[in-house]
Protein backbone atom coordinates (compact mmCIF):
# COMPACT_ATOMS: atom_id res chain seq x y z
CA UNK A 1 0.00 0.00 0.00
CA UNK A 2 1.48 3.35 -1.10
CA UNK A 3 0.69 6.53 0.75
CA UNK A 4 0.58 9.87 -1.28
CA UNK A 5 -0.83 13.35 -1.11
CA UNK A 6 -0.42 14.46 -4.74
CA UNK A 7 -1.27 12.09 -7.77
CA UNK A 8 2.04 12.89 -9.21
CA UNK A 9 3.72 11.44 -6.03
CA UNK A 10 2.02 8.64 -6.76
CA UNK A 11 2.74 7.87 -9.86
CA UNK A 12 6.88 8.97 -8.90
CA UNK A 13 6.64 6.68 -6.02
CA UNK A 14 4.92 3.94 -7.54
CA UNK A 15 7.94 4.23 -10.37
CA UNK A 16 10.39 3.69 -7.63
CA UNK A 17 8.66 0.58 -6.30
CA UNK A 18 8.56 -0.99 -9.63
CA UNK A 19 12.57 -0.20 -10.10
CA UNK A 20 13.38 -1.31 -6.72
CA UNK A 21 10.90 -4.38 -7.10
CA UNK A 22 13.03 -5.47 -10.03
CA UNK A 23 16.42 -5.36 -8.46
CA UNK A 24 14.95 -8.23 -6.13
CA UNK A 25 13.61 -10.44 -9.35
CA UNK A 26 9.64 -9.30 -8.45
CA UNK A 27 7.60 -7.95 -10.95
CA UNK A 28 4.39 -5.69 -10.19
CA UNK A 29 1.47 -6.87 -11.72
CA UNK A 30 -0.84 -4.17 -13.72
CA UNK A 31 -3.48 -6.13 -14.01
CA UNK A 32 -4.26 -5.98 -9.96
CA UNK A 33 -2.76 -2.61 -9.51
CA UNK A 34 -5.58 0.02 -8.31
CA UNK A 35 -5.24 3.17 -6.53
CA UNK A 36 -7.89 5.16 -4.15
CA UNK A 37 -8.81 8.50 -3.92
CA UNK A 38 -9.70 9.42 -0.40
CA UNK A 39 -11.85 12.82 -0.53
CA UNK A 40 -15.12 13.90 0.62
CA UNK A 41 -15.96 15.46 -2.86
CA UNK A 42 -17.96 13.50 -5.56
CA UNK A 43 -15.40 12.81 -8.45
CA UNK A 44 -15.19 10.85 -11.36
CA UNK A 45 -13.01 7.21 -11.86
CA UNK A 46 -9.88 7.17 -13.87
CA UNK A 47 -7.43 5.66 -15.20
CA UNK A 48 -3.56 6.87 -14.40
CA UNK A 49 -0.78 5.54 -17.14
CA UNK A 50 2.64 4.82 -16.20
CA UNK A 51 5.67 4.22 -18.10
CA UNK A 52 3.98 0.78 -19.56
CA UNK A 53 0.62 0.02 -17.39
CA UNK A 54 -2.63 1.92 -16.76
CA UNK A 55 -3.75 2.29 -13.10
CA UNK A 56 -7.45 1.49 -12.43
CA UNK A 57 -9.14 4.23 -9.67
CA UNK A 58 -11.45 2.35 -7.68
CA UNK A 59 -14.21 3.48 -5.09
CA UNK A 60 -12.91 1.20 -2.21
CA UNK A 61 -10.55 -2.06 -1.36
CA UNK A 62 -10.26 -4.30 1.25
CA UNK A 63 -6.91 -4.13 3.24
CA UNK A 64 -5.89 -6.27 5.91
CA UNK A 65 -9.79 -7.86 6.32
CA UNK A 66 -11.47 -3.88 6.30
CA UNK A 67 -13.02 -2.01 3.60
CA UNK A 68 -11.38 1.08 3.09
CA UNK A 69 -13.94 3.24 1.05
CA UNK A 70 -12.84 6.65 -1.06
CA UNK A 71 -15.31 8.80 1.57
CA UNK A 72 -14.31 7.46 4.38
CA UNK A 73 -17.41 6.16 5.85
CA UNK A 74 -17.89 3.16 8.12
CA UNK A 75 -21.27 2.10 7.43
CA UNK A 76 -20.55 -0.25 4.29
CA UNK A 77 -17.82 -1.96 6.95
CA UNK A 78 -20.17 -2.33 9.13
CA UNK A 79 -22.86 -3.87 7.05
CA UNK A 80 -20.17 -6.74 5.79
CA UNK A 81 -19.59 -6.76 9.82
CA UNK A 82 -23.10 -7.96 10.81
CA UNK A 83 -23.18 -9.90 7.90
CA UNK A 84 -20.17 -11.94 7.91
CA UNK A 85 -21.80 -12.41 11.84
CA UNK A 86 -25.19 -13.22 10.71
CA UNK A 87 -23.40 -16.38 8.24
CA UNK A 88 -21.49 -17.25 11.55
CA UNK A 89 -24.31 -16.92 13.59
CA UNK A 90 -26.63 -19.62 10.96
CA UNK A 91 -22.81 -21.61 10.55
CA UNK A 92 -23.65 -22.89 14.24
CA UNK A 93 -27.09 -22.93 14.08
CA UNK A 94 -27.51 -26.18 14.99
CA UNK A 95 -25.22 -25.45 18.27
CA UNK A 96 -27.46 -22.91 19.61
CA UNK A 97 -31.11 -24.55 18.84
CA UNK A 98 -29.85 -27.35 20.69
CA UNK A 99 -31.36 -28.59 23.76
CA UNK A 100 -29.27 -31.13 24.79
CA UNK A 101 -26.33 -28.05 25.43
CA UNK A 102 -26.48 -26.22 27.99
CA UNK A 103 -26.45 -22.39 27.67
CA UNK A 104 -22.74 -21.99 29.03
CA UNK A 105 -21.53 -24.25 26.24
CA UNK A 106 -23.08 -22.13 23.72
CA UNK A 107 -22.32 -18.86 24.61
CA UNK A 108 -18.27 -20.10 24.17
CA UNK A 109 -18.40 -20.27 20.31
CA UNK A 110 -20.49 -16.54 20.86
CA UNK A 111 -18.12 -14.85 22.22
CA UNK A 112 -14.79 -17.09 20.22
CA UNK A 113 -16.04 -16.80 17.26
CA UNK A 114 -19.46 -14.68 16.43
CA UNK A 115 -18.44 -11.94 18.64
CA UNK A 116 -14.86 -11.50 17.41
CA UNK A 117 -16.01 -11.72 13.77
CA UNK A 118 -18.37 -8.90 14.19
CA UNK A 119 -16.31 -5.93 16.22
CA UNK A 120 -13.09 -6.66 13.88
CA UNK A 121 -11.66 -3.09 13.46
CA UNK A 122 -14.38 -1.46 15.57
CA UNK A 123 -11.75 0.38 17.30
CA UNK A 124 -11.85 2.93 14.13
CA UNK A 125 -15.41 3.28 13.67
CA UNK A 126 -16.97 6.53 13.87
CA UNK A 127 -20.51 5.90 14.92
CA UNK A 128 -23.53 7.52 13.74
CA UNK A 129 -27.14 7.89 15.62
CA UNK A 130 -28.37 5.50 13.05
CA UNK A 131 -25.77 3.23 12.80
CA UNK A 132 -25.94 2.63 16.81
CA UNK A 133 -29.56 2.06 15.90
CA UNK A 134 -28.63 -0.71 13.62
CA UNK A 135 -26.03 -2.48 15.68
CA UNK A 136 -28.02 -1.78 19.27
CA UNK A 137 -25.45 0.15 21.12
CA UNK A 138 -26.56 1.89 23.97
Amino acid sequence: MLTTKTKQSLLHTFQKLKVISAQYGLIVNGQKTKYLRSTKKNYELEKSQTDTMYLEQVQSYKYLGSAVISDNSVEEEIQYRMTLGNKACYAKQFLFKSRLVSKKSKLKPYWSIISPTVIYGCEVWVLKETIKKQVNVI
